[in-house]
């Protein structure tokens, strides 16, 4: 009995971890279908309030306004962080590096209370000097971006030094330019990292609420403020649909992600194999 329980504790562990995690969200999802409001009890299939969902304006315009704020934040911080992770790894010396490192980092562990808070009062300085910008899905936009940064940056600069310098030393090496072996060598060769990059900031502003909840403006709210707002003023399942169809959303996304890479891999590794049983058949002739 005690070599069974050894043997499975670790898989057992993992099964309580997985329950933990994901069952609140698989019932979620099941009373998203309820026939009537009961949140304690199931009592029958019912697609109600996905209808109740689609027929309320403000969710539906809140899951656009989401998408495109994700999107747009989501390419920013991928550009931006690959940048960032490309200057700390490739030039180890220059001036001011530990403070740039240091204010790259700092998203990473700072608050976003204190993030959306600081945001706010520059963005409000500089409307009332410049007039611009006025607070709506711009300024979201950019709370996200510098939050997502940072998780784009550790993303791509833990795959730039997994990267072999001697392909970019060679490129340079054949007379290729500075620029041209970035993005003809290394941004291939990191391009798997840029794009998990971007899914990761995607979904940290999709899911946001705190950053946007500062950087709003007056009629201007995403999907998970309108469903906090919402969840506040007591049970509605239509926060259940709207909540599971993100969920969706999100699950979509990834799980297409993984399947592209998967299949990236495999032609790579066909690629290889195919290439060295070409030099073999070379060396034997």
């Amino acid at each position: 009995m005690t070599g069974f329980l050894e043997k499975h504790l670790g898989k057992f562990w993992l099964v309580l971890v997985y329950l933990f995690l994901y069952l609140p969200l698989c019932f979620m999802i099941v009373f998203s279908f309820n026939s009537t409001r009961q949140d304690a009890r199931f009592t029958g299939f019912s697609l109600r309030w996905y209808e109740a969902l689609l027929a309320d304006t403000r969710l539906v315009e809140g899951f656009w306004l989401s998408l495109k704020v994700a999107t747009v934040a989501g390419l920013l911080s991928a550009v931006l962080g690959t940048f960032a992770a490309f200057v700390l790894v490739r030039y180890r010396r220059f001036n001011g590096r530990t403070l740039f490192s240091g204010m790259v980092h700092a998203p990473l562990i700072m608050p976003e209370v204190v993030i959306g808070l600081s945001l706010l009062l520059l963005m409000v300085g500089a409307q009332n000097f410049l007039g611009w910008p006025q607070r709506g899905m711009s300024t979201i936009i950019l709370g996200h971006a510098l939050l997502g940064m940072a998780y784009a940056m550790v993303v791509v600069q833990s795959r730039l030094l997994e990267m072999d310098r001697s392909l970019e030393e060679a490129a340079m090496d054949l007379g290729a330019r500075p620029l041209q072996v970035f993005f003809l060598v290394t941004m291939p060769n990191i391009f798997q990292a840029i794009l998990a990059a971007f899914l990761l900031s995607f979904t940290l502003s999709f899911d946001d609420v705190v950053i946007a909840e500062f950087l709003s403006g007056p009629g201007v709210n995403t999907l998970p403020q309108i469903i906090f707002g919402y969840a506040r003023r007591g049970i509605n399942p239509t926060i259940y649909a709207a909540a599971s169809l993100l969920i969706t959303t999100v699950t979509v996304v990834i799980v297409g992600y993984s399947v592209w890479v998967a299949r990236r891999t495999r032609q790579r590794e066909r690629d290889m194999a195919a290439a060295l049983r070409a030099e073999l058949a070379v060396l034997r002739a």
